[in-house]
């Protein structure tokens, strides 16, 4: 099969491959795609204000990115721990 095309069916119609530019029209509908465009736990809400750190040691450095780490966490932009230590 002949791929120069950048958009093209493939496996016998069942897929199509998009390697370009998909533009969404007004009106345009999606069917079976609930949920492929929502937006991440929390509904996009904004992360608190965090200022530079002004850290001048490792420890206080370690504060500021474990604040940080709590931030995104109470946003819903980061998942919860697998389990897996690693």
């Amino acid at each position: 099969m002949d791929h120069t095309a950048r958009n093209f069916h493939a496996h016998g119609g069942n897929e199509w491959v998009v390697g370009g530019k998909l533009t969404f029209l007004p009106g345009a509908t999606v069917e079976g795609a609930e949920g492929l465009f929502d937006l991440p736990p929390g509904g996009g809400a904004s992360l608190p204000y965090i200022a530079e750190s002004e850290a001048a040691t490792v420890a206080a450095l370690r504060a500021d990115f474990n604040a940080l780490l709590l931030a995104l966490r109470e946003a819903g932009l980061m998942r919860e721990p697998s389990g897996d230590a690693t």
